[in-house]
């Protein structure tokens, strides 16, 4: 399944593919906590990655953890306008997963994992195609 969101204003956007991780433990979800509000473990894909390698290494970066990626859930993407960057339009693939073991501290000190059940959750991420990112894998956790 492939969401679209926002419109193509026709201007010159900026590409940005990434993949994410939706870890479940135990009916609760980790998730990312910034200052800047709730993200989904993962990130840009730099170049010659593969979206499992982007997952690993954000995730290593960003929590410090080893992942196990599962299955592909879903993909979307996003016309938006970013104060810094302009046109942006970010390309993201979600993967239902878990985290493995914890290998070092992470390198990012202003993302805190957490764990929080899908009802707490809901509709409280940064971005709304997240949001929509965590239904699918949500609905299809059981599958």
């Amino acid at each position: 399944m492939h969401k679209i969101f926002g419109i193509n204003e026709g201007g010159e956007y900026v590409h940005r593919k990434g993949a994410y991780l939706i870890p479940v433990k135990d009916d609760r979800i980790g998730i990312v906590r910034t200052p800047k509000g709730y993200f989904l473990l993962g990130g840009g894909i730099d170049n010659g990655e593969t979206d499992t390698l982007c997952i690993m290494r954000e995730c290593m970066e960003e929590i410090g953890y080893s992942v196990l990626i599962k299955k592909k859930i879903c993909s979307a993407e996003s016309y938006v306008k970013h104060p810094v960057i302009g046109y942006f339009h970010p390309i993201q693939t979600y993967y239902l997963g878990e985290l493995v073991e914890q290998k070092q501290a992470p390198m990012e000190s202003d993302h805190k994992l957490i764990w929080m059940d899908y009802d707490s959750i809901r509709g409280r991420m940064f971005l709304e195609m997240q949001n929509w990112a965590l239904e699918q894998s949500w609905n299809s956790a059981g599958d």
